[in-house]
């Protein structure tokens, strides 16, 4: 199956539409995005260049398995840094799917789609620490402050 976000006039997505491979190939019988553009435009009412394909499998600008949900060998699928969700923006300029900012002061990375802190990743937590623990941002101190995880 294939996926394709539905763009809105703001570059919002307003929904993933799945349409089946066979829809979407061209006259060689390869997988082909325009062609499954037209066929969303002739069914959906919706002008085929808003209608972007994605990849269900694709988080962070990598290609997941999804059967295992393991780091796929072929990171040729990678697709669009994210796969689309509603509510998410379309980047046609870097070519990729976001979702909302999470703080003020996160900066979006074009290549994979994901928001960054301004000071990077939240510290590693030891095994044990998992459990009872988690990094929370503290958008003031621009800062990561460990805190009992909630049960």
């Amino acid at each position: 199956m294939a996926h394709f976000a539905k763009i809105g006039d703001t570059s919002k997505v307003l929904g993933v539409h799945v349409v089946n491979n066979s829809d979407i190939l061209n006259a060689d019988g390869v997988e082909d995005e325009s062609v499954g553009q037209k066929y969303l435009e002739k069914h959906n009412n919706w002008p085929a260049e808003r209608w972007i394909q994605t990849s269900y499998n694709t988080k962070g600008g990598k290609h997941y398995d999804n059967k295992t949900g393991e780091l796929s060998a072929d990171q040729s699928k990678a697709l669009r840094g994210n796969a689309a969700g509603i509510g998410w923006t379309w980047d046609a300029d870097n070519n990729i799917f976001y979702d909302k900012k999470p703080e003020p002061s996160w900066v979006l990375n074009t290549t994979t789609g994901l928001w960054q802190s301004p000071i990077g990743d939240a510290p590693s937590l030891s095994e044990a620490e998992k459990t009872t623990h988690q990094y929370d941002w503290n958008e003031a101190n621009q800062s990561w402050d460990k805190i009992l995880r909630p049960y």
